[in-house]
């Protein structure tokens, strides 16, 4: 019977020992449910533990505790050879010395399957990535990008049941970066194969992922599909590292049903009419969370409960937006605007001392228990 998961890791521990002597756990309890044909993102930054949990799925590195499970099977102390997995490193490890075609059928070679279906098969899977034609040349004589889809190539000729992939588009520059994620996105889709990306890129994660699993010191921070890691992070870290945010910290007062008003000391004012998270109580002290764009600059006019004056203390025009940060009473706040002025109108939408109105939309308030 085929597992509903294409990779488990259940209380999982990897623990190693410092040079100081000390022990260090560099994953520390993690338990992670990927399934099948599920495009699965780690993000993290350095030292989280997304690329040693990785390394535990490929059979790099063995669990100190707990166990990894692959398509339902106890895997964690199986060497790599023995699972059907492969994987795709960031520095693509090619023989340089080896043509496209000889770098993608040298696993198959050294299964020493025959060479008709080596040549059928590393045919497939250049087609699928589009290098077709290209079975001469050497790596050095291909850009990045067709590097990039060589490494690929080498790990789905082998016709892996997860696909493995270690910051692969980390060498790349941002243009091409960005058209490979659409391209692993869509061969992710057209194969069906369970794919396991590992990156410290959030616009990577959210643009690729079914899934995302947050990572910090070892731990899950959080796990879901991308709108709700981004909409509805679980703490203040994960609100910090996925974009950017804006952080009041207040007291919890008038709980009603799922609402309730938040006092928030550095304005001394009240926010209103704001969801609350499961758990918090009346008198907590709590951190509010606001992403830039969804604060409102608004008209003196349109004044209600949550609108508050400040000044605007600089302005970054980026083109598609324009960053305007504003201090209100000593607190400056990142407010993000979609620029809807004319090409032909070279004056900037804010200028550094003007008053202004801030908005902060209940619905788009979120409301945490404090650290």
């Amino acid at each position: 019977m085929t597992s509903e998961f294409a990779v488990e890791m259940r209380d999982v521990v990897k623990r190693f020992i410092t040079p100081e002597g000390s022990e260090l756990d560099a994953v520390d309890h993690v338990t992670m449910q990927i399934r099948n044909g599920e495009f699965f993102s780690m993000l993290g930054s350095s030292g989280c533990g997304k690329t040693t949990s990785l390394r535990m799925v490929a059979g790099f590195e063995w669990p100190t505790e707990g166990e990894v499970y692959i398509e339902g099977r106890a895997m964690g102390h199986t060497p790599p050879f023995q699972r059907k997995v492969n994987t795709v490193f960031q520095s693509y490890a090619l023989f340089q010395h080896l043509t496209v075609y000889q770098n993608v059928a040298f696993g198959l070679e050294m299964e020493h399957i025959e060479k008709d279906e080596i040549r059928q098969r590393v045919g497939r899977a250049l087609e699928m990535v589009q290098l077709s034609g290209m079975d001469r040349r050497k790596p050095k004589q291909l850009s990045g990008g067709q590097q990039q889809r060589v490494a690929l190539a080498r790990a789905l000729v082998k016709t892996p049941e997860v696909l493995l992939l270690d910051e692969p588009l980390g060498a790349l520059d941002l243009k091409l970066r960005k058209e490979m994620q659409l391209e692993l996105k869509a061969l992710q889709q057209q194969l069906g194969i369970t794919f396991i990306y590992v990156t410290h890129d959030q616009e990577e994660a959210l643009a690729m992922s079914d899934r995302i699993a947050v990572m910090s010191n070892g731990r899950v921070q959080q796990m879901g599909t991308p709108v709700e890691v981004y909409e509805r992070p679980v703490n203040k870290f994960v609100a910090d590292f996925i974009g950017e945010s804006n952080f009041l910290e207040g007291t919890l007062k008038l709980i009603s049903k799922d609402e309730a008003r938040v006092f928030i000391h550095s304005l001394n004012a009240e926010l209103v009419g704001v969801p609350i998270s499961e758990g918090l109580v009346n008198g907590d002290e709590v951190t509010v969370c606001i992403r830039p764009e969804k604060i409102r600059i608004v008209d003196e006019d349109v004044l209600n409960q949550n609108t508050f004056r400040g000044k605007v203390a600089n302005t970054v025009y980026i083109g598609a937006d324009t960053h305007v940060f504003v201090d209100l009473q000593g607190i400056k706040l990142k407010v993000w605007e979609q620029n809807f002025i004319s090409r032909l109108n070279s004056k900037p939408l804010y200028a550094v001392g003007q008053e202004v109105w801030l908005m902060l939309v209940p619905e788009n308030t979120l409301v945490l228990k404090k650290d």
